[in-house]
């Protein structure tokens, strides 16, 4: 019984999306980060350039310097979102020349400049502020002392800058995303194609159309190419056995029947009781015969056409062959052969099997070998057992069989070139069908100087001794 236990391209639409929605996830943290850090690295480049234009305004009037800020060092940082600007220049004591900075500049800020250019984000009054400064030598001049200028501004326009950047990278991922969900939509119809033509061909196909497929298929459903057209060839050998099957059958049964009719047409042509007598004898054993033959067939369809899983339970060999050789031991058929058992082993020897199925394969064995044999032969049933495995075997001294027509045995029909025995050549065909119903392995071997052996290789049970 199928059941759909979802959508392919559901499945792969769904994996997709995660995959998208994670690694956009990780993007959109790193698109936040990296335009904060560019908006940071922009205005602290026009920190730096407004610091070194005002440097560049100081001068020393008797050894004092003076300064005079060009209108130019505060265009640097006056941008559209209105921020402060601010700006101070101190000399080597702190004390400013020349500021409109509301705040004084912390003397650990001005040991850090000291030593290299130095920015640093503050929150003073309330308002998260970023300052730069740095330390500029008066070389070439009349005093050597050094000034520190520093320069600062409200952080507005850094994050409506960074805000910005970050709206302008998720716009574009939002449309690489649209573009990468119709991409992947209309790459699965591509990748599902040949699944698409696969069906389609399948469907097209008639009911008794078993060639192998002609279509051409993708690396990953080649396996499943070749599984189709592995089903369609065991199908075929199926068919073609079961259409043999039929045809040897339908021979098989027209054969006796048309013997009663010929009988019975001669038995009414005569008016004589002692030929009708005659005649019902024959009628009535050719009706033995052809009852045994369906009853066979039978048989063999429910084992090879039907099949069925039986309940396999623990079953004790020596009991089951004890009881089939006494039932067959006192048959009219066994009356003129020397039916016996071979010593068994000491112990119960437990395989898990169906026992109607074991006694069945005995009877036929045992029936094959009364009538393949001449009177007076000796048929012996006989159980072996090894490490792993139990060999359920009958023998007999008969004729035997040719190598060249043992291995055919197996089929329906056969009889190994004895067509002139009243057997039907299906015992060895239900006994095969029966072997490989309980999972055994059927083997068929000549005696010398003559003789026939029919072994079965049954798998110990696992919980042996424990029905």
């Amino acid at each position: 019984m199928i059941e759909v236990t979802g959508s392919l391209k559901r499945q792969l639409a769904v994996w997709l999306l995660v995959t998208v929605t994670g690694l956009g996830a990780l993007l959109m943290v790193e698109a936040w980060r990296s335009t904060h850090r560019a908006a940071e690295r922009a205005f602290d480049s026009q920190l730096e350039a407004a610091a070194m234009t005002i440097a560049e305004a100081v001068q020393w009037e008797e050894g004092e310097p003076v300064v005079e800020v060009p209108a130019a060092a505060l265009q640097i940082l006056a941008t559209r979102h209105q921020e402060r600007v601010f700006y101070s220049v101190l000399d080597t004591s702190g004390e400013p020349v020349s500021a409109n900075m509301p705040f004084s500049i912390a003397p650990g800020w001005r040991e850090q400049v000291t030593n290299e250019p130095w920015a640093v984000t503050a929150t003073l009054d309330d308002t998260s502020w970023r300052f730069y400064g740095r330390e500029y030598d008066s070389a070439g001049w009349i005093s050597q002392e050094p000034v520190q200028i520093w320069v600062g501004h409200t952080r507005e326009g850094r994050k409506a800058l960074a805000d910005e950047l970050f709206e302008r990278s998720v716009s574009h991922f939002v449309a690489m995303v649209l573009l990468a969900g119709t991409l992947m939509v209309m790459t699965m119809r591509v990748a599902l194609a040949p699944m698409r033509r696969l069906r389609h061909l399948l469907r097209r196909r008639e009911a008794d159309d078993m060639r192998p497929l002609d279509a051409r298929v993708p690396e990953e459903m080649r396996e499943l190419a070749n599984t189709l057209d592995h089903l369609f060839d065991r199908q075929r050998q199926s068919r073609e056995s079961l259409l043999r099957f039929t045809a040897d059958a339908s021979h098989q049964l027209k054969t006796p029947l048309a013997g009663l009719q010929s009988t019975s047409e001669l038995a009414l042509q005569s008016s004589d009781p002692a030929q009708w007598h005659a005649a019902l004898a024959t009628v009535h054993d050719g009706a033995e015969r052809t009852s045994r033959l369906a009853g066979q067939l039978l048989s063999l369809v429910r084992l090879r056409h039907i099949g069925g899983e039986g309940i396999a339970t623990p079953l004790d060999m020596n009991g089951v062959l004890r009881e089939t050789l006494l039932d067959w031991a006192g048959s009219e058929a066994a009356r003129e052969h020397d039916l016996g058992l071979a010593e068994l082993p000491s112990g119960p020897v437990w395989v898990r099997a169906e026992k109607w199925a074991i006694r069945e394969l005995l009877g036929n064995l045992i029936d094959n070998a009364l009538r393949y044999t001449p009177p007076g032969s000796e048929i012996t049933l006989g159980l072996e057992r090894h490490d792993d495995e139990t060999v359920l075997f009958v023998e007999d001294n008969g004729p035997g069989v040719a190598d060249e027509t043992r291995d055919r045995l197996l089929q329906p029909f056969e009889r190994g070139g004895r067509q002139g025995t009243d057997g039907s050549g299906l015992g060895l065909a239900i006994v095969d069908s029966i072997a490989q119903r309980c999972g055994a392995r059927l083997t068929l071997e000549s005696l010398k100087p003559h003789g026939l052996v029919v072994k079965l290789h049954l798998p110990l049970c696992e919980n042996e001794g424990t029905p």
